[in-house]
């Protein structure tokens, strides 16, 4: 072993993500609720999945919630309630998880890619021109590592063509555009509750949030087989109903938000003030008005794949979200998308490199990544 090696192996690991540290502080919550539930043996469409349901609709700024079993489902039934058929077309940024894609594909409709703004590594509104064709039908607008998209300028293209935007909010609760929460903007907004995200479960949910009491009455009916009435189903729908255990945990989890939501925030802000003059590294924009959760701390730097293998040598974990945007996965591939299509995109997977973020991470562990960050870029 060479001193080099030595060296690394006397630092301490620091995990790009530690629930373990998470759990730690409200373990004996968690387990009340789970309790709690048991007692009840009531765990499906139960009282904790409608008080949850009221609490994030509050959150969000909105009328009501719709609780269903992954965050996926609620894309997927949010874009039936919103009318999308097979063979329509949605339009969506091609940097963001498969699931924005392939919910729309689950539906028979043609996803329509829209490229990024470099800055945001969101949607690009002055894309949207470009791609809209007579079968759009929707418009999916992803709010990327706890940043909302320009949403002023979606929404007049989108009322002006009289489309429906839905929010893809998985990474973003709790963030806020010019005053307004996020899950409040468009027609319809989606959360996931993965157990990575800022406010997780302890395994797959997720929810609708709208203004619509049409809508959210069409959501209530297609997560439950499509039913109207006790065994009375008027149309195909899914068995997607976010379980009493889940949303027990959740609410546990809700009540420290804001307090999480606060010191990712300030980790930011330290991860900024240290990162300030680091050469080839950008780090993540906030535009004026908007308030960010930071989800993920995302960084763009040109050797991020060298960068990355050393920071992993030092025992700093760090991940790729998106190596491959949407039009260049095989699951696509018969769209006829090529490289060079959606540039920013393309750039911003070749660049991007989300560093440890969790409301516990320590200044000193802080000071160990970006040391490292340092060294690896002047290797």
């Amino acid at each position: 072993m060479n001193a080099q090696t030595q060296a690394a192996a006397l630092l301490e690991p620091v995990p790009q993500l530690d629930l373990a540290a998470q759990y730690a502080a409200i373990g004996g919550e968690i387990r009340a609720a789970i309790e709690r539930v048991l007692a009840s043996q009531q765990f499906i469409l139960g009282r904790e999945g409608a008080a949850l349901e009221a609490e994030l609709a509050r959150l969000c700024g909105v009328a009501y919630g719709v609780g269903v079993a992954s965050g996926t489902d609620a894309l997927i039934l949010a874009l039936r309630a919103c009318g999308v058929q097979a063979g329509d077309e949605v339009m969506l940024p091609p940097f963001t998880f498969v699931a924005t894609g392939s919910a729309v594909s689950a539906l028979g409709a043609k996803p329509v890619f829209a490229d990024i703004v470099p800055g945001t590594f969101n949607l690009n509104p002055a894309e949207l021109e470009r791609r809209v064709t007579p079968r759009t039908r929707a418009i999916v607008v992803v709010h990327l590592y706890g940043l909302a998209a320009d949403m002023d300028a979606i929404l007049a293209f989108a009322r002006e063509r009289k489309l429906p935007v839905i929010e893809d909010a998985a990474q973003a609760i709790g963030a806020s555009y010019k005053g307004r929460p996020v899950g409040s903007l468009g027609d319809v907004a989606c959360l996931s509750f993965y157990p990575t995200k800022n406010l997780g479960a302890y395994g797959d949910a997720g929810m609708a949030v709208t203004n619509s009491e049409a809508i959210a009455g069409r959501l209530r009916t297609l997560r439950n087989h499509g039913q109207t009435g006790k065994y009375v189903s008027n149309e195909p729908g899914l068995n997607s109903r976010l379980d009493e255990m889940q949303a027990a945990i959740l609410r546990v989890k809700l009540g420290r938000l804001a307090a999480w939501q606060r010191a990712r925030q300030e980790r930011a802000g330290e991860y900024g003030n240290l990162l300030a003059g680091v050469p080839g590294v950008t780090t993540p924009a906030v535009p004026a008005g908007y308030e960010h959760v930071f989800h993920q701390y995302t960084i763009r730097v040109a050797r991020r794949d060298a960068l990355q293998q050393f920071l992993a040598e030092r025992k700093i974990g760090s991940t790729v979200y998106y190596p491959v945007p949407l039009h260049l996965q095989p699951i696509y591939a018969a769209l006829g998308h090529k490289v060079g299509d959606f540039p920013e995109s393309e750039r911003a997977a070749r660049e991007a490199l989300s560093l440890p973020m969790y409301p516990e991470l320590r200044s000193e562990q802080m000071a160990s990544v970006v040391a490292a960050i340092r060294a690896g870029l002047a290797d």
